[in-house]
C-alpha cells in the first residue's frame, strides 16, 4: 500500500508526465487519448504497438515520445531483408586480440522504435521476443542485460496492406497495448498544416524528462494499490475471453499481468494511488483486443476483437463498494491523494 511519503512521488509522477504529455501533444495534435495510452504503457514497463494506415503519424508519435525523454534511442526500419543479427547484434572476430567481440545491435537502447515491424519476415520479428519479455539478449551463449527503462514502440500497417507479414501470436502477446492513431479532425488537420507545413516540429523539440526520472516514476507506479475485488474483476474479464464462442484464442496470463500493470499506471496518471474498476474498463480493449483471435464464423460475421471485449465488459459484473466507501480504495482513504492532480 502507498504510504504518505510515496504520495510525494505520485505528485512528481503527474507533474513529470504532464510535461511529457504537453511535449508530445505539441507535435501530435488532437489525439490526447492516444498520447495518454503511450504514457501509460511507458510507466507500466510495457511495449506499445501502433497500428494504422500509412500517413497518420504512427512513426511521428513514436519519435516524439522518444525525443521528449532524455535517453538512448534507436530506430529499426523493418524490411524483408532485415536479419535477426541486425537487431540483437553479432560477434565479430578481432584478429589483434584473437577473440570474438560482441557488437550490440539496435535493440540496445532505452527506447527502440520499430518502424513498420510487420514488413520483416517472421524470423526477424522473433528476434525481439527475448528482449521484450526478459529485457536481455542472448548471443553465442552470453547474456547481455538491456538498459532501464526499456520500451519498444513499434508501428505496423494493417495486415491487408501489400508486403506485410502478420505478427506471430507470441509477438503480439508481448505488446502491452495496441493503439490506432486514426485520422485527425478537420481542425487538428488544419493546425497540422500550420505546424508541419514549414519545418518539422521535431527539430525544436527538447527533452522534458530524463531516463532516471522515468525509472523513479515506474517505481512509484508499482506501489499503486489494487484492491482484491478489482484484481478479481481483472481475472474474470481475461478468463471470459478464453471461453467466448467467437474466439478461438483468448488472452494469456501475461495479458492479465499487463492489464493490471496498465491500470495501475493509469490510476497514477489520474492522480490516484489506488485503482478503480473504471480504469480496468478503459484499458480492457487496448490491452486485450490485439491478443485475441476470432473464429472463422466470427470473421465472416465481421465481428471484431474489440466488439467481443465490449460485450465481455457488458456481461461481467462490476465490483461495488460498501456503503460510504470507494471501490478500489483502501479503508479510510479519501477520493484523492493530497497534493496530486490528474491530467
Amino acid at each position: 500500500m502507498t504510504t504518505y511519503d510515496d504520495r510525494a512521488s505520485l505528485a512528481d509522477l503527474t507533474t513529470t508526465a504532464d510535461r511529457v504529455r504537453r511535449s508530445v501533444e505539441s507535435v501530435i495534435e488532437g489525439k490526447p487519448e492516444v498520447v495518454r495510452l503511450a504514457l501509460t504503457v511507458l510507466l507500466a514497463e510495457g511495449h506499445l504497438l501502433i497500428e494504422d494506415v500509412p500517413g497518420v503519424g504512427k512513426t511521428m508519435l513514436a519519435k516524439t515520445l522518444a525525443r521528449s525523454i532524455d535517453c538512448s534511442v534507436q530506430r529499426i526500419q523493418f524490411t524483408p531483408d532485415l536479419l535477426p543479427s541486425d537487431i540483437t547484434g553479432v560477434s565479430i572476430y578481432d584478429q589483434q586480440r584473437r577473440e570474438f567481440e560482441f557488437k550490440p545491435g539496435a535493440i540496445f537502447a532505452q527506447i527502440v522504435i520499430g518502424d513498420e515491424i510487420n514488413r520483416a519476415s517472421p524470423k526477424t520479428q522473433s528476434a525481439l521476443l527475448e528482449s521484450m519479455e526478459e529485457r536481455q539478449v542472448t548471443a553465442d551463449g552470453q547474456t547481455y542485460e538491456l538498459p532501464s527503462p526499456f520500451m519498444v514502440v513499434a508501428t505496423q500497417n494493417p495486415v491487408e496492406m501489400e508486403g506485410t507479414y502478420p505478427l506471430p501470436e507470441a509477438q503480439r502477446d508481448r505488446f502491452m497495448a495496441r493503439v490506432s492513431v486514426g485520422y485527425p479532425s478537420p481542425e487538428a488537420e488544419l493546425q497540422m498544416l500550420d505546424v508541419h507545413g514549414g519545418v518539422s516540429p521535431l527539430d525544436d523539440l527538447q527533452a522534458v524528462a530524463h531516463a532516471h526520472d522515468v525509472v523513479k516514476l515506474i517505481e512509484a507506479v508499482r506501489e499503486v494499490y489494487v484492491a482484491e475485488p478489482v484484481k478479481r474483476y481483472v481475472v474474470e474479464l481475461v478468463a471470459a475471453t478464453r471461453s467466448h464462442p467467437d474466439l478461438r484464442l483468448g488472452a494469456s496470463p501475461r495479458a492479465t499481468l499487463h492489464l493490471l500493470r496498465a491500470v495501475k499506471a493509469s490510476a497514477a496518471l489520474s492522480g490516484r494511488d489506488y485503482v478503480l474498476p473504471d480504469d480496468v474498463q478503459a484499458l480492457a480493449a487496448p490491452v486485450l483486443a490485439h491478443r485475441l483471435l476470432p473464429t472463422s464464423q466470427a470473421q465472416l460475421n465481421r465481428r471484431t476483437a474489440e466488439q467481443v471485449v465490449a460485450e465481455i465488459l457488458q456481461r461481467t459484473p462490476v465490483p461495488h463498494a460498501a456503503p460510504g466507501g470507494t471501490i478500489g480504495a483502501p479503508a479510510g482513504h479519501g477520493e484523492r491523494s493530497p497534493g496530486v492532480r490528474s491530467f
